[in-house]
């Protein structure tokens, strides 16, 4: 079973319906909803500066290599030698579908198929006719590449992974998976190793600094 919270992080609550995207005209973070995000990266046709790729400083007593996930705040960080990390925009789970937990990257796969679960065949009649799989390509929801989280031997069902929704990035809008532009996923994509540890906070957690 995923773990429900990472020790010493303190209690882990649902994500909320509501979240936050940063607006660069006035250099502030402003609460909307999904429908009203949608609409507003649709005006702004491209991702916020606060969610572009970036190196940033980054104290942690983890190994380079390991993926932390600050689902509170929409982030993913590549832990770098010398207290620095790769920072990528991300966008999390919907309220209902957050989780945390320590996993693995089990597998990866270039333009993978997605092969929807069967509770989200049964409640999602656009996934019906993909029960069986969707090949990869630019309309596929994994997008160009993806991680496969693994949890021991067994497979958590949960991704980090492309997607050709770039309005979802800083949003709570997926079924549990992490969603991150093309571009970004095939640079982490070419980084990470099979076996990389990751560390996944969900919103109300702390960033996890190690020391």
């Amino acid at each position: 079973m995923l773990l429900a919270a990472v020790v010493g992080l303190g209690p882990l609550v649902a994500l909320a319906a509501q979240t936050q995207i940063f607006d660069p005209q006035t250099r502030t973070w402003v609460d909307y909803d999904a429908r009203k995000a949608r609409q507003y990266y649709a005006r702004n046709k491209q991702v916020p500066d606060a969610f572009r790729r970036q190196v940033v400083p980054f104290r942690t007593a983890e190994e380079p290599g390991t993926i932390i996930i600050d689902g509170n705040q929409h982030f993913l960080y590549l832990v770098q030698p010398g207290g620095q990390a790769i920072r990528y925009g991300i966008g999390v789970g919907r309220e209902g579908f957050g989780w945390a937990g320590i996993v693995r990257v089990g597998r990866t796969a270039e333009w993978p198929t997605w092969t929807p679960p069967a509770e989200m065949v049964a409640r999602d009649p656009n996934a019906v006719k993909w029960a069986n799989g969707m090949p990869g390509g630019p309309d596929n929801p994994l997008g160009a590449r993806a991680l496969y989280l693994y949890e021991g031997n067994n497979d958590t069902i949960y991704r980090i992974h492309g997607t050709p929704e770039s309005w979802s990035i800083g949003l709570d809008v997926s079924s549990g998976c992490i969603r991150m532009n093309n571009d970004d996923i095939i640079d982490l994509h070419s980084r990470v190793k099979i076996g990389a540890k990751v560390i996944v906070l969900m919103q109300g957690a702390a960033l996890y600094k190690g020391v």
